[in-house]
């Protein structure tokens, strides 16, 4: 029997037809359709590591006057960056899908206070000094690195480097008092942006350590 013998049977193959068609430009339209753009991942330091001084070594520490962290224009965002040292050492590259929550000057400041406040009273530039507590000494600080280091394609470290300018105001101007270059590297246990925040937070843990070991060694 033919279809015009069958009209029914002739109508249900041109509806089915007319669905495998209509599937099939579906298909082809989600198949066009841009993928929506992910969206970065954003990173901080975490929670501060508790250091517990031994008793010996807990003793009144000068009040101590944080600056705000100078750092150049390189690292006055919040990109988490990287350099590829096997191909160009002195390109720095930005990570796409991978950002700071804040500047790394603003959390590497912030990762800082949370470890010298264990031993000093900590001031801000501008706070009011109560009469009788003697000058405060200043603390400060500049970021000239902080990158995730690209050895090779698939060895890297966090590196960052911080300079520490110890000095006391007085009536006559700022005298100096010291001064510290820290050059910290912690490797990175992946090649990738995860594996540069955590070993940049590494990195910053152990620089904030020694900044204040450097301190108390100075009396300060």
């Amino acid at each position: 029997m033919n279809d015009a013998q069958n009209p029914a049977a002739s109508r249900t193959r041109s509806k089915s037809g007319k669905w495998l068609i209509l599937g099939l430009s579906l298909t082809l339209a989600g198949c066009a359709l841009p993928n929506q753009p992910a969206q970065a991942v954003v990173y901080d330091f975490g929670p501060a590591p508790v250091t517990r001084a031994a008793p010996g070594e807990i003793r009144p520490m000068p009040a101590l006057m944080l600056e705000v962290l100078e750092t150049n224009s390189a690292l006055d965002s919040t990109a988490v960056l990287y350099r590829l040292a096997y191909v160009d050492q002195q390109q720095i590259r930005p990570y796409a899908l991978a950002r700071w929550s804040m500047t790394p000057a603003q959390l590497l400041r912030q990762r800082l206070r949370q470890q010298l406040s264990q031993r000093h009273a900590l001031l801000n530039p501008g706070d009011s000094i109560e009469a009788g507590a003697g000058t405060p000494v200043l603390l400060q600080l500049e970021l000239e690195e902080f990158s995730q280091y690209f050895e090779s394609a698939d060895h890297s470290s966090g590196l960052l480097h911080l300079r520490a300018t110890l000095s006391r105001p007085g009536p006559r101007g700022a005298t100096w008092l010291a001064q510290r270059s820290l050059l910290v590297q912690r490797e990175a246990a992946t090649a990738d942006a995860p594996g540069g925040v955590h070993a940049l937070t590494a990195a910053a843990d152990a620089a904030a350590q020694e900044l204040d070991q450097w301190l108390h060694s100075l009396g300060q």
